[in-house]
């Protein structure tokens, strides 16, 4: 059997706030969905990005009660280059969006940076580093 990621989903306070985050990050999110309870977005790799609000959740699952602290999983994206990492990094804070970890050159051969999406979660912003 061959495991293949499909979706990944998002559990937002705002649905609004997180899909402006998200299309500002270049995510192609319909629009007109900023009051929906449920939206989904196909990245170009094929995985399905998806937002449900706690109510959502919560229609299935009573109990729930998001996270809080530190981050438990942290969605990474892969801008290309270093110049994009930095770019998207400079576009999203300019935007008002939280930086977490401003760019840097990763000990792993990376240009690295993070943000927290409206929702506290991490998302990095990634490039290899070109071979000195």
């Amino acid at each position: 059997m061959t495991l293949k990621l499909g979706f990944i989903g998002i559990v937002t306070h705002d649905m609004a706030a997180s899909l402006a985050f998200y299309r500002a990050l270049g995510v192609d999110i319909a629009q007109g969905q900023d009051d929906a309870a449920h939206v989904d977005a196909k990245l170009d790799d094929g995985v399905t990005l998806a937002w449900d609000t706690i109510e959502t959740i919560r229609g299935f699952d009573p109990g729930f009660v998001p996270a809080t602290g530190g981050h438990r999983i942290a969605l990474a994206f892969d801008k290309g280059t270093a110049a994009e990492v930095d770019a998207a990094f400079a576009a999203l804070v300019s935007a008002g969006f939280t930086a977490h970890v401003e760019p840097w050159d990763a000990h792993w051969g990376q240009r690295y940076a993070t943000l927290l999406d409206p929702d506290g979660n991490s998302v990095d912003l990634y490039a290899e580093l070109a071979a000195n």
